[in-house]
């Protein structure tokens, strides 16, 4: 009996004695799964955490949409005084910047590509008070050699106090009107008498007329500035849903490939080490006499033989073609600059004549409609044909080329363009002089 209790009590005490250590085990296996969820959870809210961050860069976009509101009207506002942006999605792109940089050497401030606060605050209210002018603003832009870059030109100079600068847009109407006064009617007398006295230096310094000639006597700063306030006043350019007259669309992509040329080139002569804008449209007029012969065959040949004559030529400089190229860019800047027609045509010829066929649409342009040489039309089609073709075979865009529809657009008005006048006139053949040559910093 006794010893029946004594194991009875044995068992109780061991029981008791195993107990705590259970219980400090459940402890620790708590403790441990305590710890664990804990790492767990934050795990989960961190997770969360960057969830929310990623929710706030979101929640910004109010800010950002502003700001390309903001970017667009500098955009639009670029587009207009003749700085090619292209179109004006919101984005300060390539084009935007160069753009930007035109229009800040145009009224010399430092080349940066990037707008000041003051800048763009110019940039934007020249364009909010040209457009508010209406047709006092067309017609200083009409008056204005630079077209609608003049306008900021002459803002610039009102504000800055300087009277010169309005001058000649008061004093060229005066000047208009005044030729109505025939009281030189009394110079015929001084003439004849300068006649009598010297009739020797007389007779070769009078020039024969020209009335039907090569249509130098067209200024085409004068018709893009026409074009220009038409296209404007009509909501922008003709789209190929909208197309009617086809006449229209090429004069207006004529204009627009002419603000393009001159805004590579003058980028090309920013770059240009030692010379100065001036001595280089001096050096430029080179391309007048050298390319004359070239520039007349156009009207009268072929594109194969006129491009044959010029990749003759081409050979003959002993220039490598690279820096041909880029001298040429430059030239035809200035010749649409200075609407020095032979430079501009000369030079879009070596351009093509170097394998840049889509400069080819330039000839079409000329010849299409009269600009620096006769009006053929019928010699127009193979150079918009040549230039369009190249496009379409994937060489890049020279003009407007963010606008990819402009190709159709340009074919389908190309082909509508009907009629041809036939030229007769030949010119003589002259000695090429000597061409110049920049040399382009990169």
């Amino acid at each position: 009996m006794f010893s029946r209790l004594f194991a009875t009590a044995l068992v109780a005490f061991s029981l008791s004695l195993s107990a705590p250590t259970k219980v400090m085990a459940d402890a620790g296996d708590a403790l441990v799964g305590g710890i664990i969820g804990g790492v767990i959870g934050g795990a989960i809210v961190n997770e969360r955490n960057k969830k929310r961050v990623v929710t706030r860069k979101v929640y910004r976009q109010p800010v950002y949409s502003a700001q390309r509101e903001e970017n667009r009207q500098v955009q639009t506002s670029l587009n207009y005084f003749g700085f090619p942006a292209g179109s004006p999605d919101g984005v300060l792109g390539r084009n935007s910047r160069s753009a930007i940089s035109q229009y800040q050497a145009h009224l010399g401030y430092p080349v940066t590509g990037y707008l000041t606060d003051y800048e763009k605050s110019f940039l934007l209210s020249s364009h909010n008070r040209a457009v508010a002018g209406g047709p006092v603003t067309h017609q200083q832009i009409a008056q204005n050699p630079m077209g609608t870059r003049g306008l900021l030109t002459m803002y610039r100079d009102q504000a800055a106090g300087v009277a010169v600068a309005t001058a000649p847009m008061a004093v060229q109407p005066q000047v208009n009107i005044v030729p109505a006064a025939p009281a030189p009617a009394a110079a015929p007398q001084t003439d004849t008498m300068a006649l009598a006295a010297t009739p020797a230096p007389e007779a070769p310094g009078s020039a024969l007329p020209n009335f039907l000639g090569q249509g130098d006597g067209l200024s085409l700063a004068s018709h893009c500035n026409t074009v220009s306030l038409l296209t404007n006043t009509n909501g922008g350019f003709t789209g190929i849903d909208k197309m009617t007259d086809a006449s229209v669309v090429l004069n207006e992509q004529f204009c627009l490939a002419r603000t393009y040329a001159i805004a590579t080139g003058e980028e090309l002569a920013a770059g240009v080490q030692g010379v100065g804008t001036n001595e280089i449209a001096a050096q430029c007029q080179a391309f007048g006499p050298v390319m004359k012969d070239h520039v007349a065959s156009a009207s009268l040949r072929s594109r194969d033989e006129v491009l044959q004559g010029v990749s003759g030529f081409v050979l003959s400089t002993g220039m490598a073609p690279q820096q041909l190229a880029a001298t040429a860019k430059v030239c035809l800047s200035v010749g649409y600059r200075t609407d020095d027609m032979d430079v501009a045509i000369g030079s879009a010829l070596i351009l093509t004549a170097l394998g840049e066929q889509v400069y080819g649409e330039l000839l079409g342009h000329h010849l299409s409609q009269g600009f620096g040489a006769t009006q053929r039309r019928d010699l127009a089609g193979p150079w918009y044909d040549m230039a369009l073709g190249a496009l379409e075979a994937g060489q890049p865009a020279v003009f407007a080329p963010g606008q990819p529809e402009r190709t159709k657009l340009m074919r389908v008005a190309a082909n509508q363009s009907g009629g041809a006048q036939a030229g007769t006139m030949t010119a003589p053949l002259q000695p090429a002089s000597a061409l110049p040559s920049f040399k382009i910093g990169e």
